[in-house]
């Protein structure tokens, strides 16, 4: 589990759905040319009312060598957007990840019909 962020002040208001979405398409896998969002390496993203997120998220593969920073760089993104208190960021292996959860997107700039 990863964690950043800091809890909102009082009348701060909570960031939207589309904001955090933006923080994590900041997010990029070094040896593929894509935001993780639109990998599908996104699995459950959960906004409350008092700004503080959850992540979970997968990788490729359980032997991808970002494993160990990949989420501490998503927590720290998406504790960056406005409006975000704290933030957890799990991984996740189940279900595995495989390609059918990429956008269209991903698709189209990795070249895969």
């Amino acid at each position: 589990m990863f964690r950043a962020g800091k809890p909102l002040g009082p009348g701060v208001r909570a960031a939207s759905w589309d904001a955090v979405v933006d923080a994590l398409r900041t997010v990029h896998d070094p040896e593929i040319p894509v935001n993780i969002y639109d990998l599908g390496l996104v699995y459950r993203l959960d906004i409350a009312a008092n700004g503080n997120v959850a992540v979970d998220m997968t990788l490729t593969a359980p032997a991808c060598p970002v494993a160990g920073t990949m989420p501490a760089l998503v927590a720290e993104a998406v504790a960056a957007a406005p409006g975000v208190g704290e933030v957890v960021v799990t991984l996740v292996w189940d279900p595995p990840w495989t390609p059918d959860r990429m956008s269209d997107d991903a698709r189209m700039v990795l070249d895969i019909p």
